[in-house]
């Protein structure tokens, strides 16, 4: 009877986990709407193991292990039983005037359309392209390896198809793109006709260098991306990514030159990424869960950014964000949380820590009343709710007199935020103050400056 109960309790476990995993791996948003709000003192010691959560990094390692594996095995044996596509042969002249963007979509194709792995060359020339959509889903598992320099076509005339994308991976899986190589928005055209460099123009969108959209098992790492027309580097509803040891450079005074963009995504890791450019180093936007950034270099810029959300009184989350290790030098913020007036949703279980701060305007900031338009906010009865927030081990100095300015909705207060460890010092390393409001939040060890 012992041993029947002992098997029972087994077999109800298993299928537990079963379940919870297949819910999680379904809909991960899901739940969001579920959790409970309000601050609770008692919930940080478990909400720190969550936030750290192993199966998330068991995941990544697993799946980084089988995406080696997969690379060693087309190298390896390429001539026996892997193909390569070399750009050149299908075309491609790379002299950095030519047009080779049929050349590189014949080679696209050929890759796609084959069976086993497939390793995609592009050798160290300079290839000029178009606007160009490398589509899925396809037969093979696919390594594009850039040794040389892909640059945009600087004529605004060839994006009138396609404007929001330059380079574009649409429903691929199990791909890894690397090589070393460049990646050149050549984006100054597009810079010079902003509406934020030229007030008297109208504003438009330009396109986004590099876009990953629906990609499944994706590696994209040691690259250098350079001089977007906008982002640089964007994940588009993507399940399990690694980006690593990405070199992301623009002017401090280019507009909207995100580094990463990270939306309707799970399961990403960003890693070993020096990121210089003149907007954020690394924004996350609705739809954004389970997103480790570790090891980041920025500056200039604007800092590491959550949102915004719920701009046009629309409805976002994003949940299960860690920033662990991280310097700022010279950027207008540091890590920051921002949201819309009547937007709608949840911003929660974020942890950022161990962070160098140098010169940084606003380096820890939650900003609920986030307007970024020429006509003011109108105050709204409903906000988007940020709560489970971690400052953890942040240290540095301010260039501006307010180093933590926690500005919460009136209607949501922001809820469960811990300021830990924390010591952020003004100019010349003078005082400097806190600002919260409408928060509710909790202080562990030595914090400097302090909320009153």
């Amino acid at each position: 009877m012992a041993r029947q109960l002992l098997s029972y309790f087994i077999l109800i476990i298993m299928l537990t986990f079963i379940s919870c995993y297949s819910t999680l791996q379904e809909d991960p948003l899901r739940h969001y709407s579920d959790q409970e709000s309000g601050y609770d003192s008692q919930a940080y010691p478990s909400y720190l193991s969550t936030v750290d959560d192993g199966a998330f990094n068991n995941l990544i390692k697993q799946r980084s292990d089988v995406l080696s594996l997969r690379k060693f095995d087309r190298l390896g044996s390429i001539s026996s039983s892997g193909k390569t596509v070399n750009v050149n042969d299908y075309g491609a002249k790379g002299d950095g005037s030519y047009d080779d963007t049929e050349a590189f979509k014949k080679a696209w194709e050929v890759a796609c359309s084959s069976n086993g792995a497939v390793l995609v060359v592009v050798p160290q020339k300079n290839y000029r392209l178009k606007p160009i959509r490398f589509s899925g889903p396809c037969k093979s598992d696919i390594t594009m390896q850039i040794s040389g320099t892909i640059e945009a076509s600087d004529d605004r005339s060839d994006y009138s198809q396609e404007g929001r994308h330059w380079l574009i991976f649409d429903s691929v899986q199990n791909l890894a793109v690397e090589g070393g190589g460049t990646v050149n928005g050549n984006g100054k055209i597009w810079w010079q006709n902003s509406c934020k460099i030229n007030k008297a123009l109208p504003c438009k969108d330009a396109p986004t260098a590099l876009t990953f959209y629906n990609c499944k098992n994706l590696m994209v790492k040691n690259l250098k991306i350079n001089d977007a027309q906008q982002i640089h580097l964007s994940f588009e509803k993507c399940m399990n990514v690694e980006a690593s040891h990405l070199t992301v450079t623009a002017p401090k005074n280019s507009p909207n030159t995100d580094g990463i963009h990270v939306t309707n995504t799970q399961n990403i890791q960003i890693s070993s990424c020096v990121i210089a450019t003149g907007d954020d180093c690394i924004s996350i936007v609705s739809g954004s869960q389970k997103l480790q950034a570790t090891d980041i270099t920025c500056g200039p810029g604007h800092g590491i950014s959550i949102g915004s959300l719920g701009s046009g009184n629309s409805e976002a989350y994003v949940s299960g964000v860690t920033v662990n290790g991280a310097k700022f030098s010279g950027t207008t913020n540091g890590v920051r949380i921002k949201t819309w007036k009547g937007g709608s949703g949840s911003a929660s279980n974020i942890k950022f820590q161990n962070i160098v701060m140098q010169n940084v305007a606003n380096p820890i900031i939650i900003d609920q009343n986030y307007c970024d338009q020429n006509k003011p906010c109108k105050e709204q009865g409903r906000a988007v709710q940020v709560k489970n927030v971690i400052f953890q081990n942040i240290q540095g100095t301010s260039s501006s007199d307010v180093a933590i300015n926690l500005d919460c909705s009136k209607s949501l207060p922001c809820q469960g935020i811990l300021l830990q460890n924390i010591n952020l010092k003004g100019q010349g390393g003078g005082t400097a103050k806190a600002l919260c409001n409408n928060v509710n939040f909790a202080s562990m060890g030595v914090v400097s400056p302090r909320c009153s």
